[in-house]
């Protein structure tokens, strides 16, 4: 049984955002595997590496996304990115310490990342996304595809 299970719910663009959202969505889950079968300290620290460089670029991307359309709360959207950033930091910089509890607390920061970002914030993203398409801008977004 999956950890944390992708639901019609969080899809975003039924594209490239979602993409990365389900690819974060099995990392949560190899971590929660890892961790559950006692391996969670082995694996935390090549996932957080691979956890922070996929989560940067698909925050660019989103944020360009946001650029290309004229998102109106891209200042609030881009604080929430922020902070998960910084909470990943702080994390990978507790596991060089040798934290032993990070791989828990990298579950937890993910499943809220997961379910209150992206079931909130990038909610209001997708129906700003899909007003503009109804306002006929396929070119933006088209543009944006083309990062």
């Amino acid at each position: 049984m999956a950890y944390f299970q992708w639901g019609n719910d969080m899809a975003i663009d039924n594209g490239p955002i979602d993409q990365d959202h389900q690819l974060l969505v099995e990392q949560v889950n190899t971590l929660h595997t890892a961790t559950a079968e006692g391996r969670g300290h082995e694996v935390v620290g090549s996932l957080l590496e691979d956890i922070i460089r996929d989560t940067l670029s698909h925050i660019r991307h989103e944020e360009q996304q946001m650029e290309a359309l004229g998102y109106p709360r891209l200042a609030e959207h881009k604080k929430g990115h922020e902070r998960f950033v910084a909470d990943l930091q702080q994390l990978r910089q507790r596991y060089h310490a040798g934290a032993i509890t990070v791989a828990a607390q990298l579950s937890w920061l993910l499943r809220d990342w997961l379910s209150i970002h992206i079931r909130r914030l990038d909610k209001e993203l997708a129906r700003f996304i899909l007003k503009k398409q109804r306002q006929g801008h396929a070119k933006a977004l088209a543009l944006a595809h083309h990062h």
